[in-house]
């Protein structure tokens, strides 16, 4: 299934590990949403349950889009969202989208690494990166919108899986 190297000895494979890593703490969560609550939010300002979840299962597909781009143009390229309307079609998506990432860190270079990379609305530009530093950001969006996860998970009690140790919940505090 996976196309990575067991033993990375280049930073495309480090990274592709860790986001094989970081997949099993994001699919554990991502399983623990209930369908019936992906209208839910828990403040007007923030994003719902599904808005959420949807964007995390869709981050991995950033590797292939910052891989085979110089940038994104959201004036160009607007965001649409996936509709899902279960938590099968959200895990499927996910892993839809684990799967594009793999592949195109498998068949990535480390040469491609040191390329500019820009994220933009038009004219107005966000940020300018290189393909590694947005690598390594996809990562950490990944993490962090998990974590907003769990916040949300915890508000509906329900119970938070682990991830770089045990959860309260499994503990059984």
């Amino acid at each position: 299934m996976s196309e990575i190297l067991t033993t990375p000895t280049t930073i495309m494979g480090l990274l592709a590990r860790e986001l094989e890593q970081e997949a099993k703490t994001t699919r554990k969560m991502l399983e623990r949403v209930p369908a019936h609550q992906f209208d839910w939010q828990p403040h007007e300002k923030s994003m719902t349950m599904k808005r959420l979840v949807t964007h995390i299962a869709h981050l991995p597909s950033w590797v292939g889009m910052t891989l085979t781009t110089s940038e994104l143009d959201f004036a160009k390229n607007p965001y649409q969202e996936e509709q899902i309307t279960s938590q099968e079609e959200l895990l499927n998506y996910f892993e839809r989208m684990m799967d594009d990432g793999r592949h195109h860190f498998a068949h990535g270079s480390d040469d491609q690494l040191d390329e500019p990379w820009t994220l933009r609305e038009g004219d107005q530009v966000f940020l300018t990166s290189s393909k590694y530093e947005v690598l390594r950001m996809t990562l950490s969006q990944i993490i962090h919108h998990r974590a907003q996860l769990g916040v949300y998970l915890r508000l509906l009690n329900i119970p938070i899986p682990a991830s770089y140790g045990p959860s309260a919940d499994e503990m059984g505090l």
